[in-house]
């Protein structure tokens, strides 16, 4: 059969969402980005695709066997958290984060530990084999079954994989990669697509289970399509603060465990040190008698973690008040004012207001509602919490608190701590039973909360 030379045809992609158009143009129409198109050269074949036959065979659901193999414990009790319990053979893992926020060298301690007995492989895309070793003799990582491999080809990657047959498989960038199939810069859209499907392919095939390491936009995302999200098993985002040693390694997406668990961690000099109690380290230098503090014992994953609330009330400078939150949704407090406002009668609109959660960490449940607005109201009126005591709850716009869930292991926590008073939701004090380390106040408005916490 006589072929038909390829032809080359020249397309533009959205580097966001991996819309394709014939021309540029300065908005997608798919997602709504603005200078988001590159060009890409596209490689079209006129030679009929060969459709190929399935192997597969039809079972029924009962006969599927629901075991999914034995887990290899990372030696890192708070990774070991995040993933549910352990890395599962064959799986395909993504972690992204900021620069410098310590991706590769936690996945470079974990290689550490894995490689006991098994053989695992660092692809290093980004660094030099010799700025790997200086790493990983600076976290004393020393192992006869780590491998190295600086390379940015993923022919020539698949290749020594196939030569090695290792356990363990880390690909430290996913963005630096590319494939000779596709004539695209490395990063875009068609380049990641590609090259986290084969590697899929390699983990799910040959059992190799896979790390990749992903960049992130300035808005927090990890870059590339959505689509590679969807793809992997497993989503790993590390956050922290450039100003704080802590780290926090959260998981979106498991399809082995459950999502929404935290590992903490402090990058110090020789390394990511696990930490095991954040409670007590988030606690460590909070004040006494402050203004405006409050703890809130906030609930990540299946960990209840006690952090400090502060709330800063002052008079507006110019004629516009401002509103600044660290670490907590701005559209959420920006609704909590207006319920002090209405349903209280504290005028703060006029007011600047400044929120923060003590550590750099970040607080998404509605529990640290009743909380919000207790470290507002001590900064407005200018009257201290008093000490020991706790606050969680879902406020609504009525100025109801609503029940949340898990109380008894919140309460747990800060009695564990020493905290001897609970302000909690009416709702979830019904059915509890009374603890003698901690007194449980109920309330059912906000009303309630402030008469009880600054007329007594």
């Amino acid at each position: 059969m006589e072929r038909v030379p390829l032809k080359k045809k020249t397309v533009y992609t959205c580097q966001q969402c991996g819309y394709q158009s014939p021309k540029w143009m300065g908005k997608c129409t798919d997602c709504g980005e603005w200078n988001s198109f590159a060009e890409e050269q596209v490689i079209a074949s006129r030679k009929k695709a060969v459709v190929p036959t399935s192997t597969a065979a039809v079972k029924l659901l009962a006969e599927v066997s629901a075991t999914e193999g034995d887990r290899h414990r990372c030696g890192i009790g708070e990774l070991d958290r995040v993933l549910g319990g352990g890395v599962v053979p064959g799986s395909l893992s993504l972690i992204g984060g900021d620069p410098g926020i310590g991706k590769s060298t936690l996945l470079l301690q974990v290689l550490g530990k894995l490689a006991g007995g098994k053989k695992a492989l660092y692809v290093t895309a980004e660094e030099s084999d010799r700025q790997v070793k200086l790493r990983a003799e600076r976290l004393g990582v020393s192992t006869e079954n780590l491998f190295l491999l600086p390379e940015t080809s993923l022919e020539a990657i698949l290749e020594r994989v196939r030569d090695l047959d290792p356990d363990f498989l880390v690909i430290d960038s996913i963005q630096t990669i590319f494939t000779a199939a596709l004539e695209s810069a490395p990063g875009s859209v068609s380049q990641v697509r590609e090259c986290a499907g084969r590697l899929m392919q390699l983990a799910k095939g040959e059992g190799v289970t896979t790390f990749l390491v992903g960049h992130v936009t300035k808005d927090g995302a990890i870059a590339g399509p959505r689509m590679l999200e969807h793809m992997v098993d497993t989503v790993l985002y590390f956050e922290g603060d450039g100003g704080h040693p802590y780290r926090i390694l959260r998981a979106v997406k498991n399809r082995f465990g459950s999502t929404n668990e935290i590992g903490v961690f402090a990058m110090r000099q020789t390394g990511l040190e696990e930490v095991p109690n954040p409670s007590e380290l988030f606690l460590a230098e909070r004040p006494e008698d402050a203004i405006g503090s409050v703890v809130v014992p906030s609930l990540e994953g299946s960990r209840p973690i006690l952090v400090e609330l502060q709330a800063l009330v002052s008079g507006a400078s110019f004629g516009t008040p401002r509103r600044t939150t660290m670490g907590l949704d701005h559209n959420r407090a920006s609704l909590l004012v207006a319920v002090l406002e209405k349903k209280a009668g504290l005028s703060m609109l006029a007011q600047d207001i400044f929120l923060n959660v003590a550590g750099g960490v970040r607080l998404d449940e509605p529990a640290v509602d009743l909380g919000m607005l207790a470290a507002l109201a001590s900064s407005h009126l200018n009257k201290k919490v008093p000490a020991g005591t706790v606050l969680f709850g879902e406020v609504g716009l009525a100025g109801e608190v609503r029940a949340v869930s898990q109380p008894e292991q919140r309460i747990k926590e800060a009695a564990r701590l020493g905290f001897d008073r609970c302000y909690l939701p009416q709702g979830n004090l019904k059915g509890m039973e009374k603890s003698g380390k901690i007194e449980l106040v109920g309330v059912r408005n906000i009303s309630d909360m402030l008469d009880s916490l600054f007329d007594s």
